[in-house]
């Protein structure tokens, strides 16, 4: 298989038919493009967003989540993803039986265990689905 070369092509090769992006912010283009792919893309924030019109917008904060938001992904994941909202993301994919996958800001961390994965601007950090949800 070939490298990819955008974060939207290493996030479809996760994300066959469903995913949710935490936070979209004012960063809809990675949403979009997975939605112009086929992917059936929900994205979330803790305040009102315009996203593009095949994008779904959920309000919603991953600290305390909404389980129908998250349930039936394939992958959730976070574009700039802060350390503090890192172990969030991550459970509520665990709980749903989803892949997740997030970058950091600049010299954040990841303090959680994750795979990362260098593309050509910057890293990608990911974990495989788990065979079903959790509990």
């Amino acid at each position: 298989m070939s490298s990819p070369r955008t974060l939207a092509d290493a996030l479809a090769a996760r994300a066959p038919a469903r995913a949710v992006e935490v936070g979209i912010g004012e960063r809809p283009g990675v949403a979009a493009t997975l939605a112009e792919r086929g992917t059936t893309v929900t994205a979330t924030d803790i305040v009102d967003r315009s996203v593009p019109a095949d994008v779904t917008f959920v309000l919603d904060d991953i600290t305390d989540p909404t389980p129908a938001v998250y349930r039936g992904a394939d992958l959730i994941y976070a574009l700039n993803c802060p350390p503090e909202l890192q172990r969030p993301l991550t459970a509520t994919a665990d709980r749903v039986g989803a892949a997740w996958a997030f970058t950091t800001l600049g010299a954040d961390p990841a303090v959680i265990s994750a795979n990362p994965r260098t593309l050509p601007k910057g890293t990608l950090f990911t974990r495989p689905a788990r065979n079903g949800p959790v509990g």
